[in-house]
């Protein structure tokens, strides 16, 4: 089968249908446009030129020990001591000297989210190809705008295009002619879009072609050349849709297809007869050529096809969770006591419900016989679904056929192979692959058999490699934790360590002297440090790093107790935390837990937790529903229902509450959002609750169904709140603020001069009523009007980076700003506050 333009294939799917009807359900919420977000990206600029804070100065207090996601390594085939390291979310950064410094290079873009780089090392000053925005499909995965280009290095770029692109999975240079390049472009992740698949330029970039277009959700995830014979080139196609509450990881549209003409037309090459894997499970595929000789391809592949399930063995001595789904009354008392008792405890069934106690409460029918299964169902994502997985493939004969190489189950990409998904082969040996997953796993018989190659030093997920083409033992590694380099394929590595790009989620402070942050970042758990802190290598002399880890997993957030600054609550994704006294070590799990015979509760990624500003023995906690503790997470009690619109069947939790505000003027007032755009008050501690924010007759109310990120009750005025919604999880760029002065009964919409990127988070200033700060995921803005217009913070920050969370040290005067990118940024508020009539201050 043969595709050329923009031929479409016919075979329509479920995935655009469930897309099309979420966004339906929404009508306001619709994909931006690329011309929008363009449009959106100069309006930045503006606000950016015509800003009254250009001289505020800020520090970046690192921290930099973690590291951050990389996404793309290239190195000089003729000095490896220089190289480049592009990150998700960190921007681009160039070292001469192996990664002892690094330089930032794309720091003054509109857009800072990298997918891949190629670059030209043959030109006289160094051209470097950019694709933004990156493929890994995880929850923070921002969007880019398209390919730039820079002729001298980085000093200067052109954008060249491709705004609708959003995520871009290679970007591949012709070895011969400088104006000739393909991107392969994997298109949006939260909507259906027309503009994916493989585009070529033949002019440098000014103008692209569409070569390759399979249909509206499935995109070019990998890209290859024949590096002897330029015009052979092999792409990855990949089916994948992703909404709030569930991703479709695979599809029957994925493939491998080929080009013998410079990617004119394209030959389907893995159907059913090439012995590749084909199907509904087809997931994230990547692709190597050996160079010396280009017959030979490796492919690696998320097969989601169930695997085998092996029969169960007449003495297993226990239960497996789908036996107790449909059992009826007299089924659930006729179960085996024994293998009962080792399924509890097995799955931590609290030690109240006893065997004997359920039995009982199942015959005098206080809870249904599937009462059980009901209790431990979740799916979250993370779930063992038995699938196949990573599965290697070879060719001999340039794709015509293929042969699974792997003859064991290769256990590396878990439940979730769309964060990964590379494969490398070395330039010297063809039998010597390379597949990077959670862990980075090398094979000496040609992907018949792969052993993992980390060490304790080399943090998991991975997402690039280098192997030197004249000493195939040195490689270079780019993970969810920065850079590794070896010089032994992998015995031993070293970690680069020089930028500061940690990606926070969420961040706060105390009030010791100097004051200590606290925070958590993707992958790399959850930290704390001095505010005074300046990143240089001393520490290694000293062996003592300023930061602590108190946390592992995805680092989310934290409270302190600042009466002894001592006692922090932390934790980790879907809601584990832990109370912690930093004195003692003493830890404390918290985690409220649901009643035999309710389903369990539902548990953002990014739970919120909060500690009572009026008495910091309590603590509230948001679930899908809200709990709150009177002794400092010894206990929770649930205070409500279901505050959200309800569960939507997927696997990724949804219907969750994502943000928790407390009035520090009024103890009980307490405000919560979820991200199915519900808005809630409590007036009496969490007891009663009332949604607000719908729209009236005669009031407009809040936009519906958005993403709450922050709901904020003010410390000027009891009645007044304020609350900012993210359209990210639908490809929906506005930016929302509103405020209300009667609890949340009618609402303004604020900043709207602000360009078109979701809001993260907003604070009120500490010392001046009319002073508001935002956080979005393009900058750091501040409004002097009490929020009628935003002004653009640019001093000291790159000009895109995406920031997740803000705290104000009050004593200090400082605002602590919590990117998701390049770690954390502080600056002092005088010099704002300045600008201030002093009639508006209190």
């Amino acid at each position: 089968m043969v595709f050329s333009g923009s031929v479409i294939r016919p075979n329509k799917y479920a995935g655009i249908l469930c897309l099309f009807l979420a966004l339906q359900s929404y009508a306001q919420i619709r994909p931006t446009s690329g011309d929008e977000r363009l449009k959106a990206l100069q309006k930045r600029q503006e606000v950016r030129n015509n800003s009254p804070l250009k001289d505020i100065a800020f520090r970046n207090v690192g921290p930099a020990i973690m590291g951050g996601r990389v996404v793309d390594i290239e190195v000089n085939p003729e000095d490896p001591t220089e190289f480049y390291l592009a990150y998700a979310t960190g921007g681009l950064w160039h070292t001469k000297n192996n990664g002892l410094s690094f330089t930032p290079i794309f720091d003054q873009e509109m857009v800072i989210g990298i997918g891949d780089i190629a670059i030209n090392w043959n030109s006289p000053k160094r051209t470097i190809w950019l694709g933004t925005g990156e493929v890994n499909s995880s929850r923070s995965t921002y969007a880019g705008i398209g390919m730039y280009k820079s002729s001298d290095n980085g000093a200067s770029w052109t954008y060249l295009g491709l705004s609708d692109s959003h995520h871009i999975g290679e970007v591949v240079l012709h070895p011969t002619d400088s104006l000739t390049a393909w991107v392969a472009v994997m298109g949006h992740l939260y909507s259906p879009n027309k503009e994916r698949g493989i585009y070529k330029t033949t002019d440098g970039g000014k103008s692209w072609k569409q070569t390759l277009y399979i249909d509206e959700t499935t995109g070019a995830i990998d890209l290859q050349l024949n590096p002897q014979q330029p015009d052979e080139l092999y792409a990855a196609m990949w089916y994948r849709t992703r909404s709030a509450w569930n991703f479709e990881e695979s599809g029957k549209t994925s493939g491998i297809y080929k080009s013998t003409d410079g990617g004119t037309n394209w030959q389907l090459i893995s159907d059913e007869e090439s012995g590749f894997v084909t199907g509904a499970g087809t997931g994230r595929i990547g692709l190597a050529v050996y160079p010396k000789q280009p017959s030979i391809v490796y492919a690696v592949v998320d097969n989601q096809d169930s695997r085998e399930v092996v029969a169960k063995k007449e003495n297993d001595s226990t239960y497996q969770l789908a036996a107790l789904k449909n059992l009826d009354k007299a089924a659930f008392q006729q179960l085996d006591s024994s293998q009962l008792k080792k399924f509890l405890s097995t799955n931590r069934v609290p030690a109240e419900y006893t065997v004997d106690r359920l039995k009982r409460m199942v015959a005098m029918d206080s809870i249904a016989p599937t009462a059980l299964y009901n209790f431990l169902f979740v799916d979250d994502g993370f779930q063992n679904k038995s699938v196949k997985g990573c599965e290697v493939y070879r060719s001999d004969d340039a794709g015509k056929s293929w042969t699974k190489t792997n003859l064991k189950p290769i256990d590396n990409y878990s439940s979730y192979g769309y964060y990964f998904g590379k494969i490398y082969v070395s330039p010297s040996n063809p039998e010597r692959v390379f597949i990077l997953g959670i862990d980075l796993m090398v094979s000496e018989d040609g992907g018949k058999s792969f052993v993992s190659i980390d060490k304790p030093n080399v943090h998991s997920d991975h997402h690039a490699l280098w192997i030197n083409p004249r000493k195939h033992d040195h490689i270079i590694n780019g993970n969810d934790g920065g850079c590794n380099i070896s010089y032994d394929r992998g015995s031993e590595w070293f970690k680069v360590q020089a930028p500061s790009v940690g990606q926070y989620y969420a961040i706060t402070v105390d009030k010791a002297k100097p004051y200590n942050i606290y925070g958590g970042l993707q992958d790399n758990g959850s930290w704390y440090g001095p505010s005074n802190h300046k990143e240089n290598t001393y520490w290694t002399e000293r062996g003592e790093y300023a930061y602590k880890r108190i946390g592992g997993g995805d680092g989310m957030q934290a409270q302190v107790d600042t009466r002894t600054n001592q006692v922090v609550y932390t934790g980790s994704q879907f809601g584990f935390y832990t109370r912690i006294n930093l004195a003692t070590r003493e830890r404390k799990m918290i985690r409220p837990l649901h009643k035999m015979g309710e389903y369990p509760l539902r548990f953002n990624w990014q739970t919120p937790i909060l500690l009572s500003s009026h008495n910091q023995d309590i603590l509230y906690y948001g679930s899908s529903k809200f709990h709150r503790s009177l002794n400092r997470g010894e206990e929770l009690q649930t205070m409500s229902a279901d505050l959200t619109n309800g569960a939507k069947t997927g696997d990724v939790p949804f219907g969750t509450i994502t943000t928790i505000s407390e009035s520090p003027l009024r103890f009980g007032l307490i405000y919560i959002g979820t991200d199915d755009g519900n808005v809630q008050v409590s007036k009496d501690g969490g007891n009663t609750w009332t949604k607000v924010g719908q729209p009236a007759k005669k009031q407009p109310g809040l936009p519906q169904g958005l993403y709450v990120s922050r709901v904020v009750a003010s410390k000027w005025k009891e009645g007044r709140v304020y609350v900012t919604l993210n359209g990210y999880r639908n490809d929906h760029f506005t930016a929302y603020i509103y405020v209300s002065e009667d609890y949340g009964q009618t609402w303004k919409q604020l900043g709207m001069n602000l360009p078109a990127e979701p809001v993260n988070v907003l604070r009120e200033d500490p010392k001046a009523e009319g002073i508001l700060y935002a956080g979005t995921d393009g900058g750091l803005y501040a409004s002097l009007d009490n929020g009628i217009s935003f002004h653009a913070f640019t001093k000291d920050l790159p000009a895109a980076i995406p920031v997740h969370d803000l705290a104000i040290q009050e004593e200090a005067n400082e605002l602590v700003v919590g990117t998701h990118g390049r770690s954390i940024y502080i600056c002092s508020l005088s010099g704002i506050q300045k600008l201030v009539p002093a009639d508006a201050k209190k």
